[in-house]
């Protein structure tokens, strides 16, 4: 699945992506892993992932993340709407979940330019996670 457009930022002659910016893969993978301890931890969201592989979470979220950040790495999951489904994901529950992402991009001495742009980002994809209206009860 391709995530989208990679973001790219001119910085002097050299082009350089978000994805390099916060340190790149193994930033990712780091940030990713820290970033679902948190939501793991959380009451609201936890119940989310009681039944998933955080193994493969995690493999697939570091793809996600770092192909939406621009890096060098395609997504090979499932289309978002598919994987989210049914899940009962609502509004209150995305925006929970971007500030854990927010937090862990603060505790991650991510900058708050580089921070805001993810958190862009990332909530492009909302419309694929949400559950639509009537499914939710």
């Amino acid at each position: 699945m391709s995530i989208g457009p990679r973001i790219h930022c001119k910085m002097g002659t050299e082009e350089e992506t978000l994805y390099d910016r916060i340190g790149g893969f193994e930033a990712v993978r780091d940030l990713v892993d820290a970033f679902y301890a948190r939501v793991r931890e959380d009451e609201s969201l936890a119940p989310f992932f009681k039944h998933t592989s955080m193994e493969k979470l995690l493999k697939m979220q570091t793809e996600f993340f770092a192909a939406a950040l621009g890096g060098p790495i395609d997504y090979s999951g499932m289309e978002l709407s598919h994987v989210h489904h049914g899940r009962g994901i609502e509004r209150a529950h995305f925006q929970r979940f971007v500030e854990i992402l927010l937090e862990t991009l603060e505790v991650k001495g991510v900058s708050d330019r580089d921070a805001s742009s993810i958190i862009d980002r990332v909530s492009t994809y909302s419309g694929n996670i949400l559950s639509e209206k009537g499914e939710d009860g």
